[in-house]
């Protein structure tokens, strides 16, 4: 009970400095302040600078309330746990090292982040003992040291400048070459830590991780660490870069929001939801419309992590089952729970007046403003394909032809529905509040008739999918086989982990074979230690010979020391 006390007082706690922050980010661009940089050891050569930007400010203060009510969620979905006081430390340096992230202005305070961000992630995948964590914490933690390369060669390039402030390079060092080159680096980290194609194969199996980690881990803290600095570097990126970032975003979209209608397994279909939104902020970001992709980064955080809440909910009390097709008819032994879940289902989907409406309401018109045919169609297609798994999860959640009942627990979590509860409330009532702070001068989109009921008609159009995909219940093996022999983009699909994982496996095979047969039994076995060995054995022998007083051996040196005397005179 004392430590059950000690973790809601921490809750609380950051429950209050969320509040603290809010008035202060309200103060900030009330009074219109720009950049608080904090220098800490000004007498000596190394200083450490953090940065209070209304951006910085904002997502620290979501991330705080997301954690806060994760913790006390936490509470009581890892009661049985005997581990308890090391995951809630676990999850309380994860939190941390995200701030440190936020706040970071130059590229050491964001690496340090960065990788605690990811050695931190690595010990919660792999909490639960178990050869399935294994192996997703190691995929998790690999796909992620690639990005962790990329950013210690943006870090090592930043050394020609003197300086590792990156606000340097925006305002003074924009066309230099050597920012080509970092800007470079720093999109392939991004990529890697917010799950783009080809890097995505970690987040799907980074599931096998507690239900609350995956809630935190897909709203606020990990996958959108890479759109953040991404944001933030948005203005040193030249044209070839931002074409090429745009064509792994929109792929990422497309095949994840697809991919997702032939799931069953509740916590990936979120997952691949995750990936698709990801692509999404991307796409939007590299369109030039920053704020727009940094709004909807804020409001997918709330939605996505009370989806993943719920669904923790519905695993704990259903003997750990996560298959969609046998949480149906839990309406009325659930009736809450289901409500805020189908809530948060609504909030992805746009349906108005929730939070996820006031930014992708704003997007795909915007988008319908832009002379981009191709990207129109894309932008609109993947979202019908989210508004179709969407409706078909809210299908088979609702759907009362099985009976929950032989599953279910009597454990209710008083804890874990006052915090869904609280999460809730912020998906309602913030969608507004966030969409008049972002954009005190509201968008004035003038769009024909049939553009302005292209939306609705996209919605329309994903239900019906939606249903006619919530028929197939034979199976993903089935779908996929079946497929297989129809097209070469489903065999892509549905194989992306598994051609993901080939592909690094074998590019760093060979390159291990060829540093065999090159070096290990090439120049290192011919000149190297072997050779050496060979010559001291040699001279060893010959040594060993002269030692032995042998009339031979000095009748030899006789005749060649008279021949090179011969020879030299």
């Amino acid at each position: 009970m004392i430590m059950i006390g000690f973790y809601m007082t921490l809750s609380f706690v950051l429950i209050s400095f969320f509040f603290f922050l809010a008035l202060t980010l309200f103060f900030l661009i009330w009074f219109n302040f720009g950049v608080w940089i904090l220098e800490l050891f000004n007498s000596s050569m190394m200083s450490i600078s953090f940065m209070f930007d209304w951006m910085s400010l904002l997502f620290i203060s979501i991330v705080l309330f997301i954690s806060s009510m994760i913790m006390l969620y936490s509470i009581e979905y890892m009661s049985m746990d005997y581990n308890v006081d090391r995951f809630i430390i676990l999850i309380f340096l994860f939190v941390v090292s995200m701030i440190l992230l936020l706040l970071g202005s130059n590229m050491v305070m964001i690496m340090f982040g960065w990788d605690l961000l990811g050695i931190t992630s690595f010990c919660l995948v792999n909490y639960y003992d178990n050869f399935k964590s294994y192996n997703s914490a190691m995929l998790t933690v690999l796909m992620n040291r690639v990005g962790d390369v990329f950013m210690l060669f943006s870090i090592v390039w930043m050394f020609s400048f003197g300086s590792w402030n990156f606000f340097l390079f925006m305002d003074y060092l924009f066309n230099d070459k050597v920012v080509f080159f970092i800007s470079l680096f720093v999109i392939i980290a991004s990529l890697t830590k917010s799950a783009q194609i080809p890097f995505s194969a970690w987040l799907p199996v980074s599931m096998a991780a507690p239900t609350p980690v995956s809630s935190l881990v897909h709203s606020s803290t990990l996958v959108v660490a890479g759109v953040y600095l991404l944001i933030r570097f948005s203005s040193c990126f030249s044209q070839s870069f931002l074409n090429l970032l745009l064509f792994f975003s929109l792929t990422t979209m497309f095949v994840s929001s697809v991919t997702a209608n032939f799931e069953f397994d509740l916590k990936k279909i979120i997952a691949f939801s995750t990936m698709s939104q990801l692509g999404f902020m991307i796409s939007i970001m590299v369109l030039g419309e920053v704020d727009l992709a940094y709004f909807h980064m804020v409001t997918h955080a709330l939605f996505k992590a009370l989806m993943f809440m719920c669904a923790g909910y519905l695993i704990h009390n259903i003997s750990g089952c996560q298959d969609i097709r046998y949480l149906g008819g839990g309406l009325m032994k659930f009736p809450l729970v289901y409500v805020i879940m189908n809530l948060s289902v609504f909030s992805l989907c746009g349906i108005p007046f929730l939070v996820g409406f006031y930014s992708k309401d704003l997007v795909l018109e915007v988008m319908s403003l832009m002379n981009l045919n191709f990207l129109f169609i894309f932008f609109y297609f993947s979202s019908g394909m989210t508004v179709s798994y969407s409706f078909r999860l809210f299908f088979y959640l609702n759907k009362e032809n099985f009976e929950i009942g032989s599953f279910f627990f009597l454990s209710l979590g008083e804890l874990m529905l006052k915090s869904m509860l609280l999460m809730s409330l912020m998906v309602i009532f913030i969608g507004g509040v966030l969409s008049w702070l972002f954009f005190p001068t509201p968008y004035i989109i003038c769009l024909p008739l049939m553009m302005k009921f292209m939306i609705n008609f996209i919605i329309l159009m994903g239900i019906f999918i939606g249903y006619q995909f919530s028929f197939y219940s034979q199976g993903f093996e089935l779908i996929y086989k079946s497929m297989m022999s129809e097209s070469i983009l489903f065999f892509f699909i549905f194989n992306l982990s598994s051609l993901t994982i080939f592909g690094f496996n074998n590019y760093f095979i060979n390159i291990s074979n060829l540093y065999m047969k090159v070096l290990d039994q090439g120049w290192f076995e011919n000149y190297g230690s072997q050779k050496i060995f060979f010559n001291i054995v040699s001279m060893m022998n010959f040594l060993q010979i002269l030692s032995l007083n042998n009339l031979m051996v000095f009748i030899s040196l006789v005749f060649f020391f008279n021949l090179l005397f011969v020879g030299l005179f």
